[in-house]
């Protein structure tokens, strides 16, 4: 007879906030923030919206997965 391990979930360590790369287009935003209001754009601007660009991914993944897909889809992102 053999035995059936069980099922083994990998686990990955959350990156720091040093590690994870800038995910906007920092010229679209200063752009973006320029032609709305000739305001300037801070650096922790683009930080903070990193961040949370961050959250959201990690919220639709959370929302995929409860609706037992392994893709995350538009309306996962709320």
């Amino acid at each position: 007879m053999t035995e059936e391990s069980p099922q083994r979930k990998t686990i990955r360590p959350e990156p720091s906030s040093e590690e994870i790369d800038t995910l906007v287009v920092v010229s679209k935003i200063k752009k973006l923030i320029r032609d709305l209001s000739d305001f300037n754009t801070s650096q922790c601007c683009i930080d903070a919206l990193t961040d949370k660009i961050i959250e959201h991914c990690r919220q639709a993944i959370v929302n995929a997965r409860s609706a037992g897909r392994k893709t995350v889809m538009g309306r996962d992102v709320i």
